[in-house]
């Protein structure tokens, strides 16, 4: 059965994102990221919020995804986000865009823009 780091090395880059606590000043935590390869991302000093849309779509992924499966193999978990990130961006509801999906509020932005 494939987890969570299994998914994660599927995906084409990963980020780590802290907001720069002495929690996160460890040795150990690096040696994690590099052998996962997982690039650090700090937010701007005393700027917590500037990673915030990002972290918000992470929390969802893996509530939505992460947590829901156990893959038997990695051709099934590529088969499983892809039909989820079709999902997300063309069924999804997201309240932050009126409840629409990311695709159709992009499509309806890009036809107003053009008017």
């Amino acid at each position: 059965m494939l987890k969570y780091w299994d998914l994660l090395s599927v995906l084409c880059r990963i980020q780590d994102n802290t907001d720069r606590g002495n929690e996160f000043k460890n040795n150990a935590i690096d040696g994690i990221l590099d052998t996962f390869e997982i690039d650090r991302s700090l937010s701007k000093k005393g700027c917590p919020y500037d990673n915030v849309g990002a972290e918000a779509t992470f929390k969802s992924f893996k509530v939505e995804f992460v947590y829901q499966h156990a893959f038997e193999n990695l051709n099934e978990l590529r088969l499983e986000l892809f039909d989820y990130v079709n999902w997300y961006n063309n069924i999804r509801l997201h309240s932050s865009i009126g409840y629409l999906p990311p695709t159709t509020y992009k499509n309806y932005t890009l036809r107003k823009l053009s008017r």
